[in-house]
């Protein structure tokens, strides 16, 4: 039987390497995507590899088509086809919606969104020629809750979880299940520039459970929603510690 095979965008730290490790080490074949942190991606891969696991990584920028698709006739010549897609990869800045400048707006939605659109594309035709195969999309709690200071990352937030859903319901039908993991305040570099007050008063104050969550746990739920629930599609998974109930 072959061995599945997941490919993991923006994977080299935090949530994203966190997914990979989660799926390698559940037995898939996973490639670890990143464009900058390479040499973090190859440790990443390397640990992997020396637990046994199956490991690659490619460097591409999601929200170059062409990148996208020569990664995945990359991954399928190495590892096979692509069997589930994690589409994680986001960049992420605060600044106030008058201060946003068109290019700003342009590149986030180029890699938040464009992304997760060029790598559904690349790798849906093996899905559909096999009637099977899972898409999970990452989005946040922005993405269901407006964020001040947060207009264009909330906004491709939200288009992430329209992507999910609408493409869910089509592909349903073709044996084919996406869902999307919406995240909390998790403890990563990306949280860091509120500032350690911050994420205190937000654990203290805000979190019902009163701490922020770990990348380990987001990885969790994308292993759940791949590999045990079987019935589900089209939904999206809040995992935020009860920010918002």
């Amino acid at each position: 039987m072959r061995q599945k095979v997941a490919l993991v965008t923006g994977s080299s730290r935090g949530i994203g390497a966190a997914i990979a490790a989660e799926l390698a080490r559940a037995g898939y074949a996973v490639c670890i995507n990143c464009i900058e942190r390479v040499d973090l991606a190859e440790a990443l891969a390397a640990k992997l590899r020396a637990e046994g696991c199956t490991a690659m990584v490619h460097r591409a920028d999601v929200s170059d088509r062409e990148a996208v698709f020569a990664m995945v006739r990359h991954i399928e010549d190495t590892l096979g086809p692509v069997d589930l897609l994690v589409s994680n990869a986001g960049i992420a800045e605060q600044r106030q919606f008058q201060d946003i400048e068109p290019a700003f707006w342009q590149r986030l939605f180029d890699v938040n969104v464009n992304g997760g659109f060029h790598c559904a594309q690349a790798v849906l035709p093996h899905m559909l020629h096999e009637h099977a195969g899972c898409m999970i999309f990452v989005s946040s709690i922005w993405g269901r809750h407006g964020a001040s200071c947060e207009v264009a990352y909330a906004s491709t937030k939200h288009a992430i979880i329209g992507l999910s859903r609408s493409l869910a319901a089509e592909l349903a039908p073709s044996g084919i299940r996406v869902n999307c993991v919406a995240p909390g305040v998790i403890d990563t570099d990306m949280v860091q520039v509120l500032g350690q007050e911050t994420l205190d008063a937000l654990a203290r104050d805000v979190i019902p459970m009163e701490r922020l969550g770990r990348p380990e746990e987001i990885a969790h739920a994308v292993r759940f929603l791949a590999d045990e629930a079987s019935y589900t599609t089209g939904q999206v998974l809040m995992c935020d510690g009860g920010f918002f109930i």
